[in-house]
């Protein structure tokens, strides 16, 4: 096995994470990040003075839009409030019914449906 697939089953294993496992790493490369740490921390500080506000490493993140506790819980209650509407019986499953057929459309239907069947044996009589 080379060394890529052991780095690659090492990272499955640890379910993505891409932080080492084994701290193999040598002393120079960790003194090189810790710098590169401090100097990326310096760096949001004077941003955060040139800007005037408290910048903090989750401004930066990115991804979906949150929401606050306070929308969840609004959001929270509505939908509560819906089941609880619906488990009380508000509308019954007969009134949400939408669609079928009227006794004038079912009347209509059938008579059509009659005068094909009476078509097609009269097509099956005339070939005999």
């Amino acid at each position: 096995m080379t060394a890529s697939c052991e780095k690659a089953n090492t990272v499955a294993k640890n379910q993505g994470k891409f932080y080492p496992q084994d701290m193999d790493i040598p002393l120079k490369s960790l003194e090189e990040a810790l710098l590169i740490r401090r100097q990326i921390g310096t760096l949001e500080k004077r941003l955060a003075s040139l800007l005037g506000t408290d910048l903090s490493r989750s401004a930066f993140k990115t991804g979906g839009k949150r929401m606050s506790a306070a929308t969840r819980a609004k959001l929270s209650a509505a939908a509560k409030a819906r089941w609880v509407k619906r488990k009380r019986g508000g509308v019954s499953k007969a009134a949400r019914k939408k669609g079928g057929l009227t006794p004038a459309g079912r009347k209509r239907l059938s008579q059509l449906m009659k005068a094909r069947w009476a078509a097609t044996r009269r097509a099956a009589a005339g070939k005999k």
